[in-house]
């Protein structure tokens, strides 16, 4: 037996699959996957198939054309191709979250093309597909080109290879805002997005934070929060969080030694830290905040607003560093300040 793709368009009809998959059994051919792509002049069916060794092309095209399919496109397989399409996307999805720049080699894996480029301009005109060719979207600028002489491109595969380019450029963006943070003191930490898989350190970090400290960042309660709400904190609707972390000694797992929230709502965001309590006076809260900073005016936040213990004074110490007029509203031992990120844009103090 030998393994043949076969791509045909037939109508998209009831039956009409079922007339072209009856043609090929009739000739022993054995389907062993299918894809239906919908576009305008019908439904492209992909078939890996598995026929006998006396079948050639011509004998396939033939069969295709006797279950009423068109356009037919007949080509030689190898086993790699018996692993299923979501499992193949999956495989390249994971390729390129440990390394964003792989992407034209993902795509060309993807869809079997013959050529990949990528252009340091945006696409011309809008991006699509053609006979032979896909233009897509870099979201960090510029833009791919793929050709392929046979099949031609489907607007599934066109959203497919899409969806990778974006996945590849958030990695890529995750990987950018990783930083390398040096202490005066010569300690390295490692400052990054957090994601779900913090979870189990930031616990470790709430728990190994004294209950002053838990109670200078939540407002409230001195006790830890619960996992489900840390999780929220985590990866937030709108805006970012950040861990920073030490590195274990002798091959031990990382430790999360601080973490900063940036929550948004509406044309402004919310900003709270906390450093474990032997880390705390070492500039990591400064370099945090600066960061958060950085972030909210990217993303084009009018405002940060922290909201303080009076008696925190190790925070109001970090926020003067900024250097940014922060108009503060005190309420009762509460002080809100907000500073403003939009230049030339002055905030008056909020009424009470």
């Amino acid at each position: 037996m030998t393994l043949w793709r076969i791509r045909a368009t037939v109508d998209d009809r009831p039956g009409y699959l079922s007339v072209l998959t009856a043609s090929l059994a009739l000739r022993g051919v054995n389907i062993l996957t299918v894809q239906v792509h919908t576009t305008e002049v019908g439904a492209v069916d992909d078939f890996l198939v598995d026929a006998p060794d006396e079948l050639t092309e011509a004998d396939l095209l033939t069969a295709v054309e006797r279950g009423r399919g068109r356009d037919c496109w007949v080509a030689r397989s190898e086993a790699r191709g018996l692993a299923d399409q979501p499992t193949r996307v999956l495989g390249l999805a994971g390729r390129l979250v440990r390394d964003p720049d792989s992407t034209g080699e993902a795509l060309r894996a993807l869809l079997g093309a013959d050529a990949v480029t990528w252009r340091p301009v945006p696409v011309g005109g809008r991006p699509g597909i053609g006979a032979a060719t896909m233009r897509l979207a870099d979201p960090t600028g510029g833009s791919f080109e793929l050709r392929r002489a046979a099949p031609s491109f489907t607007p599934a595969e066109y959203a497919r290879a899409q969806a990778l380019v974006e996945l590849a450029a958030t990695a890529a963006r995750r990987a950018a805002d990783q930083v390398t943070l040096l202490l005066p003191d010569g300690a390295e930490l490692l400052v990054r997005p957090a994601t779900a898989d913090d979870l189990a350190g930031v616990v470790e970090l709430h728990e190994g934070c004294s209950a002053r400290s838990r109670q200078r960042r939540y407002l409230g309660g001195a006790g830890c929060p619960s996992p489900s709400r840390l999780r929220r904190l985590l990866e937030p609707a709108r805006g970012i969080s950040l861990v920073v972390t030490r590195s274990g000694s002798g091959g031990a797992a990382e430790s999360v030694v601080a973490m900063a929230n940036l929550l948004a709502e509406g044309d402004e965001a919310e900003v709270a830290l906390l450093v474990r309590d032997d880390w705390q006076r070492r500039g990591i809260g400064t370099a945090l905040l600066y960061r958060l900073v950085g972030h909210a005016e990217r993303a084009g936040y009018a405002a940060m607003v922290l909201h303080v213990l009076a008696e925190n004074a190790p925070m109001l110490r970090t926020l003067a560093r900024l250097g940014r007029p922060a108009p503060v509203e005190r309420d009762g031992s509460l002080l809100t300040a907000t500073v403003p990120l939009v230049a030339g844009v002055t905030i008056p103090a909020r009424s009470g």
